[in-house]
Order: C-alpha cells, then structure tokens, then sequence
C-alpha cells in the first residue's frame, strides 16, 4: 500500500511541476491561447465565407460553420496532448533537468502518468476557453447537443494520443538537436488522413485506407456525431470502441519503445542538458 502512495504521490508531483511551469510561463500560454482562438475562429469563418465565395445557402453555410468549429476544437484538445507528451523531453532539456529525470530512481510509468494527466487537464481546460469564445462569436446553440458524448469522445481518444505522444517523444531524446522539430510530421499526417476540415470521403483511396488507423478519424466522427447531430451517447460505441482498442495497444507500446529509446541515449550520452 506505501508503494503505490508514493507512486501516486510522484505522480501528482511531476503534475504539480507542469502546473508551475504554466504559472512560470504565463505570458506564453496567453499567447498561445489567443494564438488558438484567432487560428479557430479563422478556420470556422470559412464556413461563412462559402456563402459570398461559392453562393451556398445560409443554411449549408451555417451547418459548415458548425462542422468547422467542432473538428477545430477536436483536433486542438488531440494535438495538444499530443505536443504536453512529445515535449517532455525538450521541456526537461530546457529546465536543465533531464539528466535528474531520467536518471532518478522512479518507474518511467509513474513519470508518464504526471505528464499525460496533466496534459489531458491542461488540453479541456484550453479547449473549453476556445469553445466559450467560439459560441459567443457564432452564436452556437447548443440545447440540442449531446455534449456528455462529446466529452466521452475527447476522453477515449486521449488514450490512443498518449500512446502516439508517447512514441513520438522517442524522437527528441534520440535527436537532441532537432528531434522536437520532428514529432511535426507525426501530427501533420494524422492532420492529412483524419478528415479535421473535410470529409475522409474526399481523400485518394491510399489515404483513406491511412485514415482507418488514424485515431482522431473516429473521434472527429463521433464527437460530430454527439454536438451536430445530438446522437445519443449509446449509439456512439462504434466510434468509442476502435479508439479505446487503439489506446490499450498504443500506450504499452510506446512505454516499451521509450525504454528501449532511454536506454539507448543512457549508453550513448544523449542525456546532455542542451540539443
């Protein structure tokens, strides 16, 4: 029972410690924050514009607006865990701290549980500030959606984009010099193939085949699903379920991959506190 309070408590203090670092760096998170806003607000605009540009009605265009703003907030929350998890090396790098890190005498689990837990807060706290604006700017009625299945989608698909982050952090700590630069390409392809701001529909049949493994292709669907349409959160396990089946192979494998990852850059003397 001592053993799994102090993993608890370690666990809450690697929590603790980004919740610092967030007060540390205040004046980056409002910008990132507006930085989020302005780009969603954009991308959701277009779907007005389609109305002056293409002549579509204001019905259709309204129901794009909608279709925007959704698959925007879906793929901020993803992607933002994804970029808390990638960046845990380079945060440690940047900190100066990462040769105590990983060289500390605690289960890397322990260590990657604090990171995607405060990553998953961090990511609906963010989301739900550009979800308050957006609502307010569009005038978005939400009586008629299932918002508790949205937000069991957002939650199911946090688990498969832990274990995607969680390999994706490999890169860093095997290139110091540029390996954060390179987790990009990780979230541009799923960027491509998840249908964000287009129907899946539209992609060349290779990427349509990608798409299928691509875990935000069901979150998307599913939480457009549960805000557009109002579907009940029962008849949403279509969706949750491949995603949750993804999350329970992507999360030990990516922990399997990183350990190989730091034993390696432990041999290799890639723990040096600067890229």
């Amino acid at each position: 029972m001592s053993t799994i309070v102090n993993e608890v408590r370690a666990t809450y203090a690697f929590m603790e410690r980004n919740a610092n670092l967030v007060k540390r760096y205040w004046s980056w998170e409002l910008v990132w924050i507006i930085y989020s806003i302005a780009n969603s607000l954009s991308v959701s605009f277009i779907g007005l514009g389609m109305e002056k540009i293409g002549g579509a009605s204001a019905a259709n265009g309204r129901y794009l607006v909608l279709y925007l703003v959704v698959g925007t907030l879906v793929w901020r929350y993803l992607s933002l865990i994804f970029y808390w998890i990638t960046d845990v090396i380079g945060m440690e790098r940047w900190e100066g701290t990462i040769e105590y890190t990983l060289m500390a005498p605690i289960r890397r689990i322990t260590h990657m549980a604090g990171q995607t837990l405060w990553s998953i807060i961090y990511s609906m706290i963010s989301t739900g500030i550009i979800l308050a604006v957006t609502v307010l700017i569009f005038k978005i009625d939400l009586s008629r959606a299932n918002l508790l299945g949205g937000t069991l989608m957002l939650l199911a698909g946090s688990l498969s984009f832990i274990g995607v982050g969680v390999m994706g952090s490999v890169l860093p700590l095997l290139f110091p010099e540029r390996g954060s630069q390179m987790t990009h390409v990780i979230i541009a392809i799923l960027l491509l193939v998840s249908g964000v701001y287009y129907p899946v529909d539209v992609l060349p049949g290779i990427l349509q085949k990608l798409a299928v493994y691509s875990p935000a292709t069901y979150v998307l669907d599913g939480t457009r699903q549960a805000l557009l349409e109002g579907t009940p959160t029962s008849l949403l396990w279509q969706y949750i379920w491949p995603t949750l089946v993804m999350g329970v192979v992507a999360i030990p494998l990516g922990l399997w991959v990183f350990g190989l990852a730091e034993r390696y850059a432990k041999h290799t003397g890639k723990l040096h506190r600067n890229g």
